[in-house]
């Protein structure tokens, strides 16, 4: 039997001698990956989750005291409102009583100004006189009418009731001629009733009046009438607010 000599080659497949399977790398690249994820989770559940917690809890605390600081301004609005509600009627109480307060001075003012006459009228040194009409004045009033002013006194029968009716007409010139205006032309009034008066010492009486245009007041003739008698007095007109009459 002839024996084949051995042959000097091999036929060996490509890829060398080793014989590890293909998918041995991948495996070790997958696990390498998720080994990353875990180590990654546990780095971040490690040091994230507590200042995750620390901002929970600082956003919950500012959102506590946001909510505080709005009450408190809420509070202080309708503090304000309050304090300005109040000072607005204590305002106006002041000027109220200020107006008050004007109002009694010039009351006080009066009633002093009235006594003085009244002392002076009645005093013991005063001339006694009877029912008279102690002073006229007269002023313009924005109407183009005229206000007047006429203080009655009488100090001759103390705690005599005086009473009766005052009536004046004034002289004076118009277009070049001396002119009478009656009390019924001064009131634009046929049959004008006289002004009432009645007083023991003395008595003030004011009404307005109307003087005709063109005219240039002269003097005043005060008439008195009344049961227990009556008077006549003249006034010049310039000299009326100083109650000198003739």
């Amino acid at each position: 039997m002839t024996h084949r000599p051995s042959s000097r080659f091999q036929i060996t497949p490509r890829g060398g001698a080793s014989t590890r399977p293909s998918w041995v790398p991948i495996a070790l690249l997958a696990g390498a990956w998720l080994l990353s994820l875990l180590l990654v989770g546990w780095l971040a559940a490690r040091y994230a989750s507590p200042d995750a917690g620390g901002m929970r809890e600082k956003l919950r605390q500012s959102e506590a005291l946001a909510s505080q600081q709005r009450s408190q301004l809420e509070e202080l609005r309708q503090r304000q409102a309050t304090l300005e509600a109040s000072d607005k009627i204590s305002r106006a109480a002041n000027n109220e009583v200020q107006t008050s307060l004007g109002e009694r001075d010039e009351e006080i003012a009066g009633l002093r100004a009235d006594v003085a006459f009244y002392e002076r009228l009645v005093g013991s040194t005063s001339q006694r006189k009877g029912l008279n009409a102690h002073s006229v004045e007269f002023s313009p009033e924005a109407a183009g009418t005229w206000h007047y002013s006429v203080v009655l006194t009488q100090n001759l029968n103390r705690g005599a009731i005086s009473q009766g009716q005052l009536r004046f007409s004034v002289e004076g010139v118009k277009d070049g001629k001396l002119t009478t205006v009656s009390w019924d032309d001064l009131h634009q009034r046929k049959g004008a009733p006289g002004q009432d008066y009645s007083f023991r010492y003395f008595q003030q009486l004011d009404g307005s009046v109307m003087l005709p245009r063109d005219f240039t007041p002269q003097r005043v003739r005060v008439s008195l009438s009344g049961p227990g008698g009556g008077s006549n007095q003249t006034f010049d007109w310039k000299l009326a607010g100083n109650g000198r009459g003739e």
